[in-house]
């Protein structure tokens, strides 16, 4: 049995309020609730950087083993910002033999992104 929380995933509210950008109406209670954690988990520059470096690997994909060594943070350190973009539900991870691999959940990235995006408005 996994110790890792489960990941979030989109609600239709969320997913029918982040297709209108912030301009053209007000963001729901529901929909606030439902990405402020991911935004709060951007906030963070390494997060930031870890989830650059996750969505531009090659394949989609990136190996705990490659990250923390472009990192200089310790092992604890990483897996708790990794942890941190997980239960915001921007990536996933899967266990392979000794190492876990993450990708970038791309339905809360897009969520994110059609909040903001301002030129559709």
């Amino acid at each position: 049995m996994s110790k890792q929380p489960a990941v979030l995933t989109l609600t239709p509210v969320v997913a029918e309020a982040c297709c209108a950008p912030l301009t053209a109406s007000a963001v729901t209670p529901e929909a606030a609730d439902e990405l402020a954690p991911a935004f709060k988990a951007l906030g963070d520059p390494v997060r930031l950087r870890l989830l650059s470096m996750i969505a531009s690997a090659e394949g989609g994909e990136a190996c705990v083993c490659d990250i923390s060594d472009t990192i200089n943070l310790t092992g604890p350190t990483i897996s708790h910002h990794l942890k941190v973009l997980r239960e915001a539900g921007l990536i996933d991870g899967e266990r392979r033999g000794t190492w876990v691999y993450y990708r970038v959940l791309p339905e809360k990235i897009t969520a994110l992104s059609r909040l903001l995006n301002l030129a559709t408005a």
